[in-house]
């Protein structure tokens, strides 16, 4: 039932945001991007977009600020805090910052070396996306690293708004302790292999449902859950900000 109740809810939550979303640089929806190794010296604007005063949707408790993505010493943070949302963003008593790649990107091996966050009710990520908001179903593959439990990381993927297919894996080690590196690899022969730090943790070959297979954008956010508690945990602020760290991305076209 969590699963289902969380498939559910994302579902219409992604659809907003899909709506919701500021549109992307010019031509941007029609770019199939090659392959590249960012270390993060600087903000490359030609690669990528911040999201900036929107929010993602119902489970969501968060707004999108794009000053709330920095770069500094190679790497790229994101801060979760109280401070206001431009437009509002539907009223989120929460800012925080989501990182977008201008191009979309198809089969291939997706890498970054990111630091999450632990605290119960937030989400640390690294995934793929598309949808209405490039004029195509919504196809996702994540990686997810929940705050409650940073000795696991979560995977998942939707294809055409259909995913239910979560699978936890332990570690071994702390991901808010320091950085590691995750990556999946995107096969058109039909299936998505997952790796943290060079080692294969999960495989998904089609056998609970067919796989993504529309290009998506290579995307990052931080962000507290409303309502789903039974899966993120109960959120409470801290009193100063929390953030998320990715010293790199990597993308290699196969």
């Amino acid at each position: 039932m969590r699963r289902l109740t969380r498939t559910l809810v994302l579902a219409a939550t992604m659809a907003v945001a899909a709506v919701a979303a500021t549109v992307p640089p010019t031509g941007a929806y029609a770019a199939i991007g090659g392959s590249f190794s960012d270390g993060f010296s600087s903000y490359n604007t030609s690669r990528w977009y911040k999201s900036d005063g929107w929010s993602n949707g119902s489970m969501f408790n968060v707004g999108w600020r794009a000053d709330h993505v920095w770069f500094n010493g190679g790497v790229m943070g994101i801060n979760l805090d109280t401070a206001t949302c431009p437009g509002g963003c539907s009223g989120k008593p929460y800012a925080s910052g989501e990182f977008r790649t201008t191009d979309l990107y198809s089969y291939g091996r997706f890498e970054t070396r990111m630091q999450a966050v632990k605290r119960s009710g937030t989400v640390t990520s690294f995934f793929t996306y598309t949808g209405p908001s490039d004029n195509q179903p919504w196809d996702e593959i994540d990686i997810e690293i929940l705050g409650k439990n940073t000795t696991q990381m979560q995977t998942n993927y939707f294809t055409n708004g259909v995913g239910g297919h979560e699978k936890i894996i332990n570690l071994g080690f702390d991901a808010s302790a320091g950085y590691h590196t995750y990556a999946f690899e995107w096969w058109n022969q039909g299936t998505i292999n997952w790796f943290v730090d060079g080692r294969l943790v999960h495989q998904e070959n089609g056998s609970r449902g067919p796989l993504p297979t529309r290009p998506q954008r290579i995307m990052a956010n931080l962000w507290p859950g409303i309502g789903v508690d039974g899966w993120l945990g109960p959120f409470s602020y801290p009193g100063t900000p929390l953030t998320a760290r990715y010293d790199s991305v990597t993308y290699t076209k196969y």
